[in-house]
């Protein structure tokens, strides 16, 4: 076993103190913690809790109702990441109306959406524009090529969203974060620090067993302390400024909006939509889409796992009406999902 594995595992394990909770931010280290069993290596008083920093789980009902519309009443070409069409929406998935002859198809790069388009001139083709800072930048990528091809059978519904405005919210429910590297890959750590300036804590780490657990002991031992913190321990990928040139094409393509998250609610200013130069390419405006807002009640408590109050296995729904083959919610769905990875590894 790596030493530093060792040590911190030990360190972990024998921890008695004050009742500690770190929230991991990104879906992918959720999966990584499960996969590795470190919930495990830690000590009753240190508990893991899982946030919303899953794309998929936090995309809204009202925003699959809106794609479901384009396609059966729009007659439009709907192209999309795989793992968003078996999310639920108010009724159906868009897996549902593909069975029902929907012309709903998967791409693996916004890039691809835009190849569709060029080689289907007869289609109005919509790509779901959904992610984080990390893949933000390559859809926009994609509607900066369609400008240039003149593409005017493209357009994408745009349900992309920023990571400071969650970080805000979820602060209270958490003595420390585990930033997510990728998303702090783009963004830098500016935020971060003037975050931990207002006194919220936490540390940008990576995806390795060691920076993992690393990472998780460093929390321990400065919230030991009792005050606030911050520290880069991704330094290899994470700089303080990130990276300036996808800043400046987020800057310049979109305009912030309030966005409403699944299970969660609106955070202000916490979305992305394209602005006047390119507002062509925005599925909203070029087809008037109707307001969908009325979600149906539902005993699935995603909103409650994505903010850290129960863990998955809480959930009633959890490994019965709820699985990966059916899921009821979007965190089993997602291959970044909390509900998804307990799944996976047994809720250990």
């Amino acid at each position: 076993m790596n030493d530093i594995i060792k040590l911190a595992s030990e360190r972990l394990k024998n921890y008695k103190g004050q009742k500690l909770r770190i929230m991991e931010v990104c879906g992918t280290h959720t999966h990584e913690i499960m996969r590795l069993g470190i919930r495990k290596l830690l000590s009753d008083d240190i508990e893991l809790i899982s946030g919303p920093g899953c794309p998929v789980c936090v995309t809204g009902a009202d925003f699959i109702e809106r794609a479901v519309w384009l396609s059966t009443e729009r007659n439009c070409t709907i192209l999309s990441f795989g793992d968003l069409l078996r999310v639920p929406g108010f009724e159906k998935s868009l897996l549902d109306v593909r069975g029902q002859g929907a012309r709903i198809e998967t791409v693996y790069s916004a890039m691809d959406s835009v190849k569709y388009a060029l080689s289907h001139p007869s289609e109005d083709v919509v790509f779901l524009s959904i992610g984080f800072e990390t893949t933000i930048p390559g859809n926009l990528l994609a509607v900066k090529k369609a400008a240039e091809l003149n593409l005017s059978n493209y357009s994408i519904l745009s349900a992309m969203k920023t990571m400071p405005g969650a970080y805000r919210l979820m602060a209270d429910s958490t003595d420390a974060f585990l930033y997510p590297g990728h998303v702090c890959a783009i963004t830098g750590t500016k935020l971060l620090q003037e975050l931990y300036q207002k006194g919220i804590s936490g540390v940008v780490t990576g995806f390795l067993a060691e920076e993992l657990l690393s990472s998780i002991l460093y929390c321990v031992d400065r919230l030991s302390k009792g005050k606030p913190f911050f520290k880069n321990l991704y330094p290899r990928v994470v700089t303080d400024e990130g990276s300036e040139e996808a800043k400046r094409l987020i800057s310049e393509m979109t305009v912030e909006v309030d966005s409403k998250w699944r299970g969660i609610g609106v955070i202000k200013n916490s979305g992305l939509i394209l602005s006047d130069e390119f507002s062509s390419f925005d599925a909203e405006k070029k087809y008037d889409i109707p307001s969908f807002e009325e979600e149906r009640k539902s005993s699935c408590r995603c909103g409650e796992v994505l903010t850290g109050k129960i863990r998955p296995t809480d959930c009633p729904l959890f490994g019965k009406a709820c699985t990966p083959e059916k899921p009821v919610g979007a965190c089993m769905v997602s291959s970044e999902g909390a509900c998804s990875a307990y799944y996976d590894y047994n809720g250990e």
